[in-house]
């Protein structure tokens, strides 16, 4: 009789064993599929993120090598042409940029500083004009075009007049260079006197 209680005890232990082993089994093929269901949405979020990476991409290409482009084109009679390309380094994306005129050239090494002075203020405008939501529209150049000769600084200040009124960006400019100073609206003239600053307007 003993042998009979022990064995259905036995019996009922694996029963319960089977039905739990069947609930796990049951869970995790629930969970196998939604699992699955996510991976799935997690791979169409991910490219719709490439996607939309690479457009955003293509777009600040264009931008930043249009703007650039465009302001070496109105002081350089032969100018160079800015290229920007994204890249993939270390697992990030990075810009490149280089300039173009028969060959690919290093903006910082072989080009000259009044080229790298025309497109470093050509690439603040681009990136203050891809703001969202822009900041105030002012720009403070602190003398900008320093490496340009002085025969093509009439040329780099008419160029910041046109950026001015076409994007209705007010520029505020310090410099020594009276080129500059003939194309701006007003004019502040700063001195010392007995170690005081002093402004004649």
């Amino acid at each position: 009789m003993a042998d009979i209680q022990t064995l259905r005890r036995e019996l009922e232990q694996r029963k319960g064993r089977k039905r739990q082993i069947e609930e796990n089994l049951t869970g995790a093929i629930k969970n196998k599929k939604e699992l699955g269901r996510d991976l799935r949405r997690h791979e169409q979020a991910r490219e719709i993120l490439r996607t939309v990476g690479l457009k955003t991409q293509q777009q600040l290409q264009f931008h930043i090598s249009e703007i650039t482009s465009l302001a070496l084109e109105a002081v350089f009679d032969d100018p160079y042409e800015l290229v920007a390309e994204f890249v993939e380094r270390r697992n990030k994306t990075e810009c490149d940029l280089y300039f173009v005129r028969d060959s690919r050239v290093d903006p910082l090494t072989a080009s000259g500083g009044g080229a790298v002075d025309v497109a470093s203020f050509a690439l603040r405008v681009a990136s203050w004009s891809m703001q969202s939501p822009r900041s105030r529209a002012v720009l403070i150049l602190d003398e900008p075009f320093r490496y340009l000769s002085a025969g093509l600084l009439p040329k780099a200040g008419e160029m910041i007049k046109q950026i001015s009124k076409q994007l209705g960006l007010q520029i505020i400019m310090v410099t020594h260079a009276e080129e500059l100073m003939d194309c701006a609206d007003k004019i502040f003239k700063v001195g010392i006197k007995k170690g005081i600053s002093y402004v004649e307007g």
